[in-house]
């Protein structure tokens, strides 16, 4: 299995984290990306999207549950890599 690259996008460029691992927990969600993440987001709805290939998750509000983009430590949104 091909491993593929981790990057963290900003909105003026992407930085470059790590590898993700060639196998993915139950969850479907990388190890990586999880440890990646930065405190205050609910980490058991963390999805990919394929329209964008970031992860999202769900933000529970009082009013309405909405997607937010999952951020790593520094603010940077959580996306992999385009497939060349």
């Amino acid at each position: 299995m091909a491993v593929v690259a981790l990057f963290l996008t900003a909105s003026c460029g992407s930085q470059e984290v790590g590898q993700l691992p060639a196998t993915e927990p139950e969850s479907g969600v990388p190890e990586i990306v999880l440890e990646l993440a930065a405190d205050g987001q609910d980490l058991s709805t963390v999805r990919l999207l394929p329209d964008d290939g970031c992860y999202w998750y769900e933000h529970r509000g009082q009013v309405e549950t909405t997607l937010l983009p999952l951020r790593a430590r520094n603010g940077a949104a959580i996306c992999r890599q385009a497939q060349a």
